[in-house]
């Protein structure tokens, strides 16, 4: 067994006996190495982000919490190359970079076979330019979208004037190679587009934003016909079906309209905005 394919054994060792902890010098019988070998790997792991804790007094030894670890995943080669092409555009200016790449290790140690093969090939012929990047600007982009709350910014335009804006995120977008932040901005009060290598300065606050349509924020722009890619959709909850309306009634329904002309009430028709149901354009009116 090569050492690829026993991080993954170790692994799932170390999940069938949780929450109980296993030695080293049983992880050793099992696999047939060395102890100091079984460090070496627990190492790696911990190395990785597995999350792999030791224990020590009688009854200790090595576990992992089984909840923050993957189970197996059987990729085909094509699946395995497609991640390693995704993984490879979460360079250090985009969004949860970090965060990618720490999965990006995660999926590796669940990897075995011809799919772990295909992968580990194709990495070493995949190249980019870095691009510079202010991790502390990222981190407090991706705290105001996880939080929901305002982000306090300086935030540099094309013609390199800087302003300072308290802004209300509602998500991100990006377009030919580049990342924007969408959010609603209170100086400007209307939607606006922040190209995240332009902020220069970014805060987060303790203060809860209301919460926007991005959809709503992006019409009318260069950027109107932006979709959700087709990648993302297995994590997107489906829509809920609608209640079926109560079949208790006395006697046929009435159309709405002929109900309220019996009543003496003009039916009046009220131009909305179809996505949020606020009259006129823009969340603006919906405030």
């Amino acid at each position: 067994m090569n050492r690829t394919a026993r991080l993954y054994a170790l692994v799932e060792e170390l999940r069938a006996a949780a929450p109980r902890p296993r030695t080293v010098a049983a992880l050793a019988a099992r696999f047939e190495v060395s102890t100091r070998t079984v460090q070496r790997d627990l190492q790696v792991l911990m190395e990785t982000g597995v999350p792999v804790r030791a224990t020590s007094g009688r009854g200790g030894g090595w576990s992992v919490d089984p909840e923050m670890t993957l189970p197996p995943i059987h990729f085909t080669p094509e699946e395995a190359s497609a991640l390693a092409v995704a993984l490879a555009t979460a360079d250090a200016s985009a969004p949860y970079a970090g965060a990618a790449r720490a999965a990006a290790q995660k999926i590796a140690v669940s990897m075995t076979g011809t799919a772990s093969a295909a992968v580990r090939q194709l990495a070493t012929r995949i190249v980019t330019l870095p691009s510079s990047s202010d991790s502390a600007v990222r981190a407090a982009v991706e705290q105001a979208l996880t939080t929901r709350t305002v982000l306090q910014l300086s935030y540099s335009d094309a013609a390199g004037r800087v302003s300072d804006r308290a802004v209300e995120p509602a998500g991100l977008l990006t377009a030919n190679g580049r990342w924007y932040l969408i959010a609603w901005c209170r100086t400007r009060q209307a939607g606006r587009g922040f190209r995240l290598d332009r902020i220069a300065a970014a805060a987060p606050t303790t203060e809860q934003a209301h919460t926007h349509d991005l959809a709503e924020l992006l019409r009318g722009s260069a950027a109107g016909g932006a979709v959700q890619p087709t990648t993302l959709a297995p994590f997107t909850p489906r829509p809920e079906k609608p209640a079926s309306p109560t079949q208790e009634r006395v006697g046929p329904r009435r159309p709405l309209a002929s109900t309220a002309r019996e009543h003496g009430e003009p039916v009046r028709q009220t131009r909305t905005n179809s996505a949020s149901g606020c009259t006129g354009h823009g969340t603006s009116s919906c405030r």
